[in-house]
């Protein structure tokens, strides 16, 4: 009888084998490498509740650009985008994700940052830096501020800022200042109605302070993160003489109690 040719075997370390693993990996570094900035697009919209929107996103995941849109989220009408496009950069490396972003309208140097995983959570470090922002884009989170309508600039300067989210619960280190000049809202004809000041300081307990620099809306507040909650109480009044031109904002901005409007928080 004949003998039968054996068929070469297809195993592991044949050379078929080894250039079908090639390949799949190949495939699979460029489609990270070159993975599109759409991707990166819907996950932020996704994990920020569509409050935040990278829309014409462009470029990829890894040096991309788009136009920031802060919107009411899902259901929401409600948005509004920010002067010209922003650009960022991610680079990965050890432990952690590099990110560098600009926005020519609004940062004097691109904010860097970094995104370190955490068992059961992230955390994400600012490095020192200062940015200016229109105050007209809070309009586009919706209610109350598409009501209340804030003209004027925030300054917004950090410093060894760090935010951490663990199972649930909110650490911060480092503080966060955020100042708002010359505001004003179309709730009153009054303009500008003052400048305020934010400050927001790290610790076990972390706390939030307001406070008024100048103007005749008078704001001051403190408030705590427990958890992740914010329980913040403030109060807002007028001067004297320029109560009637007021009364509108007040009315919005929390519960009246005589001239004074009292804001709670959580």
């Amino acid at each position: 009888m004949p003998r039968r040719r054996s068929t070469p075997a297809y195993h592991a370390g044949s050379p078929w084998s080894w250039a079908a693993s090639g390949l799949i990996l190949g495939a699979l570094v460029a489609t990270l490498v070159f993975a599109p900035a759409n991707w990166l697009a819907r996950l932020v919209e996704l994990r920020t509740g569509g409050h935040v929107v990278l829309a014409q996103a462009r470029g990829t995941v890894w040096n991309g650009s788009a136009q920031l849109v802060l919107a009411g989220g899902a259901g929401s009408h409600v948005a509004l985008a920010l002067p010209g496009r922003l650009s960022w950069q991610l680079r990965p490396g050890w432990r952690a994700l590099a990110a560098r972003v600009e926005a020519p309208c609004c940062t004097r140097q691109p904010v860097q940052l970094r995104i370190s995983p955490r068992w059961g959570g992230a955390q994400l470090a600012l490095a020192d830096g200062q940015s200016q922002w229109p105050a007209a884009m809070l309009a586009g989170l919706g209610a109350p501020w598409n009501t209340v309508q804030a003209e004027g600039t925030l300054a917004l300067s950090t410093k060894a800022l760090s935010v951490e989210w663990v199972e649930g619960r909110l650490g911060v280190a480092g503080q966060a200042q955020l100042e708002a000049t010359g505001l004003s809202s179309r709730l009153s004809t009054l303009k500008p109605m003052g400048s305020y000041r934010m400050t927001l300081n790290g610790g076990a307990t972390p706390t939030l302070k307001l406070e008024t620099l100048e103007g005749s809306l008078q704001l001051a507040g403190t408030g705590q993160w427990v958890g992740s909650r914010l329980h913040f109480n403030g109060v807002a009044s007028a001067a004297p003489e320029r109560e009637a031109a007021l009364s509108n904002l007040l009315n919005i901005i929390g519960r009246r109690s005589g001239a004074r409007s009292i804001i709670t928080v959580g």
